[in-house]
């Protein structure tokens, strides 16, 4: 009679690791079963919208926007300076809004219209932005240059008469190494019809 009495503590493990392992299958026949098909660890079709271009081309999951554009697409206007996300050499704008393309994934910008620094001139004629930073001394080594053109672009399309408050905020997440602030504020101020 004594051996076949269960105690409590016993009962309780008894019951516990086999709510939790029933949990833990049912929940990964479930999910297994509701969430998308991973990709990879190949390459996988992707579509990339650029400039009013659609590419094909197969990446890594893991390969950044950037990467695609630059050893894929061979357009070399975006940058990669610190690769972190940190200095907006790589910026892009996807819908309207910039974006640093060393922080994206590839795969996350399928279907989105991707606009670069060599989308902006109309053949030979320099868009606006571009003409203005020549104009002004916006630019010097020019690594940064690419990334401050297309912040500007978003900037002055979103608010197309900022104050210098708004240019400096929309310019914050893009350094310039080489010290041309005053040539680049001068150059935005004077898009937006106001002076510095």
């Amino acid at each position: 009679m004594a051996d076949d009495h269960v105690s409590r503590r016993d009962f309780f493990k008894t019951v516990g690791v086999g709510s939790v392992a029933s949990a833990v299958v049912g929940g990964v026949k479930e999910g297994a079963a509701q969430g998308p098909a991973p990709l990879g660890p190949g390459e996988v079709a992707v579509t990339l919208t650029v400039n009013g271009r659609r590419h094909q081309l197969n990446v890594e999951p893991r390969v950044t926007l950037l990467d695609a554009l630059r050893t894929r697409l061979e357009i070399t206007g975006p940058k990669r300076v610190c690769d972190r996300g940190a200095c907006g050499a790589c910026t892009v704008i996807i819908e309207g809004r910039t974006h640093y393309a060393c922080s994206m994934l590839a795969i996350e910008a399928q279907g989105r219209n991707i606009r670069t620094v060599e989308g902006l001139a109309q053949g030979d004629a320099l868009h606006p932005v571009q003409q203005a930073f020549c104009d002004h001394d916006a630019l010097m080594c020019g690594f940064c240059t690419p990334g401050f053109v297309m912040s500007t672009v978003a900037l002055l399309e979103q608010t197309p008469s900022p104050t210098p408050e708004q240019a400096t905020r929309a310019l914050d997440g893009n350094i310039c190494r080489c010290g041309t602030n005053v040539g680049l504020s001068k150059a935005v101020l004077a898009l937006g019809g106001r002076r510095g």
